[in-house]
């Protein structure tokens, strides 16, 4: 009975480690990228200019859209899972990408696949990257 008792124990140990603190992750980054304004946030980019896109946490996206340009987007709402899974997508008709518009967050890979929610986008804030 005490080496089940132990064993028991043990393993609720182990799962703790597992477990979210008190308190809760509340989706931020530790390692978001240092970045130094360069003007005024903008409500639209071009999407025929985006090059790439990174997502750095639940509640920023990096979008580079050629040279030295990127612009940081801090969602109004944290968008559960973003950083998890690092990939979304959006549909709209307009020729540009906008802080109105929505994005889905997009699990690839395995047998569950697939949409994870829907989150509002925020302004485009023209960024240099620190550092880079």
């Amino acid at each position: 009975m005490k080496r089940i008792a132990l064993t028991l124990g043990c393993a609720v140990l182990a799962l703790a480690g597992c477990a979210p603190m008190a308190g809760g992750d509340d989706g931020h980054g530790k390692n978001v990228p240092a970045v130094r304004v360069t003007g005024k946030a903008v409500s639209c980019i071009p999407i025929t200019s985006i090059r790439e896109s990174r997502v750095q946490d639940d509640w920023t996206i990096d979008f580079h859209t050629g040279g030295t340009q990127w612009y940081r987007v801090t969602l109004p709402q944290r968008c559960n899972s973003l950083g998890t899974y690092r990939a979304f997508k959006y549909e709209t008709s307009l020729s540009e990408l906008c802080n109105t518009d929505i994005i889905t967050v997009m699990e690839f890979g395995g047998p569950g696949g697939g949409p994870r929610g829907s989150c509002g986008m925020g302004m485009f804030q023209p960024v240099e990257l620190v550092g880079k």
